[in-house]
């Protein structure tokens, strides 16, 4: 993996890291109370909307696909958070404690990148940014069925796999609008 890659992925999670710890700050950790189910439906209604701004080509709202994105990062995080502590009794969670499980996550989900990048030799460079947003909805799709599933598959990778491929695709996503910003 390039030097760039890593470069531009760190930047992307700061600007979501920012925006998580801001919303936490302001809402606390109101989102521990989630099941996975909800988290993912979260997900979904992200992807969902940048996928409908996609394809109409305008949107009513006046708030871009990027923080859709963003959203896409920090819901899988805490998705993942979730998955390790369970849904929380108490809503409140020490902010310091959650931080670190922040970084642990996007840490988690920039390692697999790397090893993937290293394999596919960066392919997602060549890709267009709907086919990101399609494979995001293709996970969703599949973390919805194993949670129907009761978290039980024959052959596949759980939850957690899909929603690190998640942070990796909105971050990819995140990469290529800010490549094509510095472009126009």
């Amino acid at each position: 993996m390039s030097n760039k890659t890593s470069a531009q992925y760190d930047a992307a999670i700061k600007v979501c890291k920012d925006i998580f710890l801001k919303k936490m700050h302001d809402y606390g950790t109101a989102w521990r109370i989630l099941r996975t189910s909800s988290i993912t439906d979260q997900i979904f209604i992200k992807a969902q909307r940048i996928r409908s701004i996609e394809d109409k080509g305008t949107q009513k709202v006046n708030e871009g696909i990027k923080s859709e994105y963003i959203g896409i990062v920090n819901y899988a995080i805490i998705g993942l958070i979730q998955l390790e502590l369970g849904v929380g009794d108490s809503v409140e969670m020490d902010p310091v404690q959650c931080e670190q499980y922040y970084d642990k996550y996007w840490k988690e989900a920039k390692s697999l990148m790397e090893n993937k990048n290293h394999d596919y030799d960066e392919a997602w460079r060549e890709m267009r940014i709907s086919s990101l947003t399609d494979l995001i909805l293709m996970k969703i799709l599949r973390t919805k069925q194993i949670e129907d599933n009761k978290g039980k598959t024959l052959i596949s990778e759980g939850i957690d796999a899909n929603y690190l491929d998640m942070i990796n695709y909105a971050v990819f996503a995140l990469i290529k609008l800010e490549e094509a910003k510095s472009i126009n």
